[in-house]
């Protein structure tokens, strides 16, 4: 299929060409056929517009935009508990299926799987098969919000410069429960307490080291970018691991310190039932940089075009990379608190980019400002109209 594309707007190097569910959410049956403009999705509150995104951020690896638990993401119109997300993505020239879903397995449990090409992947390959960034009305007020919700955004972000990162972050997490589960138990096995805390350090050095690399490549493609509807921030991590690195400290140094601190504040953690220090709290912070303002206390509209940006840029710094592609955007509601320039700001940014945007509003008026640039769908009863 020939992309579509207005004559200003480069060729995009990543896009959904066919997208099918089956038995997911709301949707029974759905099979769309598209090119390679951005996306736009309207129709009434609870029409299954987020659904469609929510599956195509199934495409990568994780629980979605939604966070929801697998057996959740069945649709209640039918009996089975399983369900299937299938895609043609056009990468850089070449066309590749990718294929999600739940089935049960022998026991009966539902087991999820994932296939490119009719082939078996885990998550790290699903993540460099297809980068997926979205913005969502939940995270409106993520500056404002907890520690935990930003640090989870900024590791989404990093995990699209380096999909080992979500492996990483999980090994130091399974050390990390069990070091608290031997704490909690009141274990005086200081061996075993040792090799876990040394898995902890290597791995949490890991982890403090992509998020740096990836600050770096996000305040740069903010720098760089012109001004506009969309402020600029400045960004910062607030973590020891983190500060560390950034302090050009050797990362054996950094391992060591850090092993040595969580054996010395063992009694501590036992204590607090958590440990206290480490990269599993690292707070993630923007600045509005021409009010000289942190996002917390920026204005609602303002917090969401400070988010919207920092979306745009990391999309901008993947696609900068060498072999690399643009990453699928998917804004749900991503016009609320928007007005008609930052709209129009929005649409012109999408179009630059060039890669695949998915876009949900209430009203068919709120993508105006794509013009021709974009396809449009209406969702109603489970059904989605072209335009």
């Amino acid at each position: 299929m020939k992309a579509v594309l207005s004559e200003d707007a480069p060729a995009a190097r990543v896009w959904v060409a066919r997208l099918a569910l089956t038995d997911y959410r709301s949707y029974r049956r759905l099979d769309l056929d598209l090119d390679a403009r951005p996306v736009c999705l309207f129709g009434q509150n609870g029409a299954g517009k987020t659904n469609i995104l929510e599956a195509l951020s199934m495409l990568g690896p994780g629980k979605g935009l939604r966070n929801a638990a697998l057996p959740d993401l069945a649709s209640r119109l039918g009996q089975s508990r399983a369900w299937a997300v299938a895609a043609e993505i056009e990468r850089l020239g070449d066309r590749r299926a990718i294929g999600v879903g739940v089935q049960p397995d022998a026991d009966g449990n539902m087991r999820r799987s994932a296939r490119i090409d009719g082939r078996s992947v885990g998550p790290g390959e699903l993540a460099r098969a297809l980068g997926v960034l979205w913005v969502t009305p939940a995270m409106d007020r993520v500056w404002a919000g907890p520690t935990g919700d930003r640090r989870r955004l900024f590791d989404r972000l990093v995990f699209a410069h380096a999909p080992e990162h979500g492996q990483t972050a999980a090994a130091y997490e399974r050390a990390m429960r069990e070091r608290q589960r031997l704490l909690d138990e009141g274990s005086r096995d200081p061996k075993w307490l040792a090799s876990l805390e040394a898995e902890m350090a290597a791995h949490g050095v890991a982890m403090a080291a992509a998020r740096v690399e990836a600050l770096r490549l996000l305040q740069a493609a903010i720098d760089t970018r012109p001004d506009g509807a969309f402020p600029k921030a400045d960004l910062s991590l607030e973590g020891s691991l983190e500060a560390g690195v950034l302090a050009s400290s050797p990362a054996v140094l950094l391992e060591d310190k850090f092993a040595a601190d969580l054996a010395r504040n063992r009694a501590r953690d036992a204590a607090a039932g958590r440990a206290l220090d480490g990269p599993h709290r690292t707070d993630f912070r923007a600045r509005h940089r021409q009010k000289d303002m942190p996002a917390a206390d920026c204005s609602t509209g303002e917090q969401k075009a400070l988010l919207i940006g920092l979306i745009l840029a990391n999309a901008r710094a993947l696609g900068e990379r060498p072999g690399s592609a643009n990453p699928l955007l998917l804004l749900d509601d991503a016009t609320a608190h928007l007005d008609a320039e930052r709209r129009g700001a929005l649409a012109h940014e999408i179009a630059a980019l060039g890669g695949q945007a998915w876009l949900t509003g209430v009203e068919q008026s709120l993508f105006e400002a794509f013009e021709r640039r974009a396809q449009l769908f209406e969702i109603r009863d489970g059904l989605a109209r072209r335009l």
